[in-house]
């Protein structure tokens, strides 16, 4: 049971003593609205709370459902007409002020729709106000068209990213300019960056965004003209809605306007970033252009967050290895939890959630900035108390980034829906607002650097000014909650009482009406003697709703009276004529209430917004302590440790973070040690004995210690990775790319698993070089007296004894002993001549020793900290390893 009168009780107490000052001047009231005292509904109401896939059911941040930090089924993209967006009111939208602010009018883009497939296809050209999908390509001369694959709106639900995308042409060709904008943040991200022709940084930044429409240049994609970077992106993004528009709306002086009209005063400094990047300037402004024409609505002056984002500080993962890795979407079911990102996730905000996935797929490379977020992570391991305590208040967060998308965009229409969504969303800014204290009473005592300029950021005074406008207007008890009803109840009684009296008229009325649609349901449930209840969604309004067994009811069948009968098991859902025209009295009642309460709020949020903008600093502040409480908490559950990061990768009995959630049992642990002068390394053993595994852990590691999380190893030290790859392909491309074999050999960081056994004998060419494998042992089965392999899936220094196992799969085939035979004895041919080409000699032993000893001496003199008497000791083990390392002088090639 679900109280529907609380906050008209705590509205109703305030009213004799509350002041009668008109906050907004008189309000029209139409007929219907009597002069009877106000009063809170009579009866309790039975509530039964409807699916979230209902529409409205738990207050959108647009129109009173979904809250921000809900997972409402409805999609944030309006829907499309022939490529385009139809303007939608009151999809979170917010005015403050007067309109004519707004920049240019934008109903002039002219755009077209088509599909990717049959690019060379002609039909009619469809108008931006076509009211039909244009299913194949149009060749207007002065219009762009649009491509959409047709799963894309099914499969695109939640993203809500537009990107736009140019390139240069001529000589520029190859230099791109990128400027996206999420509808859920207020943010505009700008890049600019020369890529190659396979534009691999362009594939691997849209994948990062996952954007759900791309917007390009109509001549990018001319007739029998299209461009590569097209053709690649339509290529990799089949479920991407593609946009092009005119070339001349990707003017980067309109770009650079668009900047300074609508960034904030606090982001600023990115005039003097960009001014000079006129590519990303130029995508600025197609994207803004075409965001206004679909939003039907325009972002305020000064609002936006611009920042240009490079590709320094931050490592470059490669589309195909975040794929193959695992990092945020499994390879065998999209919709299974099994990677890193869900390894990771135990944030409690959607903004937390976005931003731990972007720093998987885009680590740092900023030791300084990582070993901040550390320290943090370990204060949180360290302290209990501050742990639960920041997880209690960042869990009550909504989705700040989206109230305040919605809070800076100016709609051009006045609608009920924009009236209920201002509503809405000034309740999620009070309730936002009201978390800042608690919020920074946790963060009080912290001794972390981050989490101190966290408790001064929070002092902003504009937080407290904002909450005391806010109540002076707003009932103290007005708050966000859960349910459709109860949310409509905090909006009907959210402005406090005799601020404006038509509008205390209009909520008696409502009372009223609610409290006699509950006395007639009780009255009809004594008439039929049947255990009816008073029920609400917003799809149907008030209902009746019961649970009898139907052998209960007379003949089967509800009374006549009851109409719209659902039924599903014992539970039957109705109304009646009566409830319908209650239900629409009750409509009407609301949107009255809606529209005046509306005008009150409008002249408060025109009050607040110039203080707004902290909600930049709180949104990042909530975000960044969710996803490093995340990782703390990933800690408790698994034995991680911190990472160390010198010149050294170091890992001390390290695991696959991703299997140990799946097995039953803790993997296998291993060690792993590369430095300069061991960077690489050759892994052999049978398949299925962990090879691949093994390579996927270290670069998840890699990846978890340059996001600034702790570990699964009993120690590890890391240098930072600029770029991160994994490289899943045939050994037989060795041979065709030697030259870019060799460069990774002598520069990277390299573990390379092959099964060409004769490969491990280039250690004693390369000094660099060596050699592991993974252990297998031999087992005999007590049935039929059969040898089989039992994995240990434990890593070993050397190469595999475990040769041509490809034979030996072969011998258990039906293929001809004869052919066996032949492969053996070619096998062992083809093994002798390598053997005796790659044999050691004296000389390049002795290199090799010296080499190693080198490498070694360089590490201590660059990282040890050893007291000198241990540093003594270590020195003289050196020695001994050396000189055993070393051929004894005029030792010969037999001798060996």
């Amino acid at each position: 049971m679900l109280e529907a009168s609380s906050t008209a009780a705590a509205y109703r107490r305030e009213t004799a003593s509350a002041t009668s000052e008109s906050y907004t001047g008189r309000c029209s009231s139409t007929s219907g609205l009597g002069g009877r005292a106000e009063r809170p509904p009579r009866y309790t109401l039975g509530l039964l709370q409807t699916p979230r896939s209902t529409t409205g059911s738990t207050g959108e941040l647009s129109s009173g459902g979904a809250g921000p930090g809900s997972s409402s089924r409805e999609g944030v993209a309006p829907s499309r007409v022939a490529g385009v967006k139809a303007p939608v009111s009151g999809r979170g939208e917010s005015y403050f002020g007067d309109k004519s602010s707004c920049v240019e009018n934008t109903s002039t883009l002219n755009l077209t729709s088509s599909s990717v497939r049959g690019l060379h296809s002609t039909c009619v050209a469809k108008t931006p106000l076509s009211s039909s999908r244009s299913v194949c390509r149009s060749h207007t001369p002065l219009m762009g068209y649009s491509v959409t694959s047709s799963s894309a709106v099914s499969t695109h639900t939640a993203a809500s990213v537009i990107v736009a995308v140019i390139e240069g042409r001529g000589l520029a060709r190859g230099e791109v300019g990128m400027a996206s904008i999420d509808l859920k943040n207020p943010e505009v991200i700008l890049s600019q960056f020369s890529d190659n022709t396979t534009y691999a940084k362009v594939i691997t930044k849209l994948k990062i965004l996952t954007p759900l429409e791309i917007i390009m240049s109509n001549t990018a994609c001319d007739a029998g003209n299209t461009t590569k970077l097209f053709s690649l992106i339509t290529e990799h993004f089949k479920n991407v809605t593609f946009t092009t528009v005119q070339r001349k709306y990707f003017n980067e002086t309109k770009g650079l306007e668009y900047v300074e009209q609508l960034c904030a005063s606090e982001f600023s400094t990115i005039f003097m970033e960009v001014q000079s990047k006129y590519y990303c300037l130029a995508a600025a402004a197609a994207l803004l252009k075409y965001v206004e024409f679909i939003q039907n609505s325009v972002y305020a002056p000064k609002s936006l967050k611009v920042r240009f984002q490079g590709s320094e500080k931050t490592a470059m993962i490669d589309t195909s290895s975040a794929q193959n890795l695992e990092l945020v979407i499994n390879n065998r079911d999209s919709r299974n939890g099994h990677t890193l990102f869900g390894v990771l996730n135990y944030t409690k905000t959607p903004g937390g959630s976005r931003r731990l996935r972007s720093n998987i797929l885009e680590p740092l490379t900023d030791t300084e900035t990582i070993n901040t977020r550390l320290d943090c992570v370990q204060e949180f391991l360290q302290d209990e108390e501050l742990f639960f305590g920041l997880q209690a208040v960042i869990s009550k967060f909504l989705d700040t980034e989206q109230l305040l998308s919605v809070l800076v965009q100016i709609p051009k229409q006045d609608t009920v829906k924009t009236a209920e969504s201002k509503i809405t969303n000034l309740i999620y800014l009070k309730h936002t607002l009201e978390l800042v204290e608690p919020l920074k009473a946790a963060l009080r005592n912290c001794t972390t650097p981050l989490l101190k300029a966290y408790y001064s950021s929070l002092e902003d005074t504009r937080f407290g000014i904002i909450l005391e406008k806010i109540t002076t207007v707003i009932n103290d008890d007005t708050r966000y909650t859960k349910g459709c009803l109860s949310m409509r109840t905090q909006k009907c009684y959210a402005v406090k009482p005799n601020i404006n009296e038509f509008l205390d008229i209009a909520r008696r009325t409502y009372t009223e009406i609610v409290d006699d649609i509950a006395g007639m349901i009780t009255q009809l449930a004594e008439k039929y003697n049947l255990p009816m209840k008073t029920s609400f969604s917003s799809a149907r309004g008030f209902f009746i709703q019961m649970n009898i067994d139907c052998s209960a009811l007379p003949n089967g069948q509800l009374p006549s009276e009851f109409t719209k009968i659902t039924k599903m098991k014992n539970t039957y859902s109705f109304t009646s004529a009566d409830l319908i025209k209650m239900n629409e009295r009750c409509q009407e009642s609301l949107r009255e209430i809606y529209h005046m309460t509306y005008l009150i709020v409008c002249k408060l949020l025109s009050e607040i917004y110039e203080h707004i903008h902290c909600l930049y600093k709180l949104s990042d502040i909530v975000s960044m302590l969710d996803m490093l409480l995340s990782f703390a908490h990933a800690c408790t559950l698994s034995d991680y440790v911190r990472p160390e990061f010198t010149d050294t990768l170091a890992i001390k009995q390290g695991w696959h973070p991703i299997l140990e959630k799946i097995a039953v049992e803790k993997p296998v642990p291993n060690n792993t040690y590369l430095t300069e002068g061991n960077n690489f390394v050759i892994i052999t053993g049978p398949n299925m004995s962990g090879k691949s595994t093994y390579l996927k852990q270290i670069a998840l590691c890699q990846i978890m210690a340059q996001i600034g999380s702790y570990v699964p190893a009993e120690y590890c030290s890391f240098r930072i990775a600029e770029q991160i790859f994994t490289r899943i392909g045939m050994d037989d491309d060795i041979e065709t790319n030697a030259s870019t074999f060799m460069k990774e050999m002598k520069e990277a960081f390299t573990l390379f698993a092959t099964h060409f056994l004769e490969l491990c004998h280039i250690d004693a060419l390369y000094p660099n070089v060596e050699n592991y494998h993974f252990e297998v042992q031999h087992v005999r089965s007590s049935a039929g007296n059969k040898e089989k392999i039992a994995y240990t899936y434990t890593l070993s220094k050397g190469y595999t004894e475990e040769k041509n196992y490809g034979l030996k799969a072969a011998e258990v085939s039906s293929l001809p002993s004869s052919i066996i035979v032949d492969a053996k004895e070619m096998t062992n041919h083809i093994a002798k001549q390598i053997l005796h080409r790659q044999k050691s000699t004296p000389e390049m032993m002795r290199q090799r020793a010296v080499y190693h000893l080198a490498m070694r001496l360089v590490q201590t003199a660059r990282n040890s900290q050893l007291d000198p008497d241990s540093l003594r000791i270590y020195l003289k083990g050196l020695k001994k390893k050396y000189e055993a390392s070393c051929p004894a002088p005029g030792q010969s090639d037999e001798q060996q």
